[in-house]
């Protein structure tokens, strides 16, 4: 049996996996703040987990967790809301539990996931939209970290030199308006709440509502053309906080996308829109692709199948 964690800034999600890949329990608590509390409940949600299913064998142990990650050493940098900057997570989980522990960033252990419960092969992107934009990417079974652990960071990509200021010291960044909180920056409200009001709005005439959805969906397109672009993945799953706009979004960002190809032939022969799809919101995507990862000493080896 394998477990996987998915750390967010105010819950852990855990599941557990069998042999065969399958969720046979899952677990919510609180996540806490600073690396003593958040590390005290990620092994409390370990053992609870395990005497739900009679004490087995567990093989090792995922997480996922925002921010940047340092697989080799466990430690991890700009986890915000968590308050454990530096904090040597990855080994303390590990002497804790007694068990092999591999650390990741959340949204490379949703793409890992995503993989798996959607049953693609080849490559794929998976494009989180939450309260930032970011990606991860899987090809023939292998998570592509890049250099520094940054591949996938698409939402820094500055697409307009005259755009809003990004929080990242840039202008014009994805992220300042294809994600929860650049929506929210247009708007007044908070993350997916902010989205889910423009929505609302825009549907009723509001004329800023309006432009405000257009610009995320010219911004989910632009990212999902760029990883096409630079990747030529099969697929590209979007999820996230605000994809549970539903098929409203897909169908913003997909009309994006034809209007593009129009006129475009070179976009036309590529066909992107073929490659989009939503991640079916009830799906633990993170959480399951945690599970799946290998620890440090096997970070070269294929993930398994």
């Amino acid at each position: 049996m394998r477990i996987g964690l998915d750390i967010g800034g105010t819950k852990i999600e855990a599941v557990a996996v069998d042999g065969d890949d399958l969720v046979v329990s899952a677990l919510r608590r609180p996540a806490g703040h600073g690396g003593v509390e958040v590390l005290d409940n990620a092994v409390r949600a370990v053992e609870e987990l395990v005497a739900r299913l009679g004490e087995p064998v567990v093989a090792s142990v995922g997480v996922g967790i925002p921010g940047m990650v340092d697989p080799a050493t466990g430690t991890v940098q700009h986890a915000v809301n968590l308050g454990i900057d530096g904090f040597p997570f990855g080994p303390g989980l590990e002497t804790r539990l007694g068990v092999p522990v591999a650390l990741e960033n959340d949204v490379n252990a949703a793409a890992v996931g995503v993989s798996q419960l959607l049953g693609l092969r080849g490559s794929l992107a998976y494009l989180n939209v939450g309260t930032g934009l970011a990606a991860g990417l899987v090809t023939d079974g292998v998570l592509l970290r890049g250099a520094r652990g940054g591949a996938g960071e698409i939402g820094h990509v500055p697409v307009d030199p005259a755009g809003l200021p990004c929080p990242c010291g840039q202008r014009g960044c994805l992220e300042t308006t294809a994600s929860g909180a650049g929506v929210a920056r247009q708007w007044s409200g908070t993350g997916a709440h902010a989205a889910v009001e423009v929505f609302r709005a825009a549907e009723r005439g509001d004329p800023l509502a309006r432009d405000i959805r257009l610009r995320l969906a010219e911004g989910i397109a632009a990212a999902v053309r760029i990883l096409v672009l630079t990747n030529d993945v099969d697929a590209v799953v979007v999820g996230g906080g605000v994809s549970r706009l539903g098929a409203p979004l897909l169908d913003d960002v997909l009309g994006v996308l034809a209007r593009q190809a129009a006129t475009s032939p070179f976009l036309a022969s590529l066909g992107i829109p073929d490659r989009v799809r939503l991640l079916p919101p009830e799906l633990p995507a993170a959480s399951v692709g945690a599970a799946l990862l290998r620890p440090a000493h096997e970070l070269d080896r294929p993930l398994p199948r």
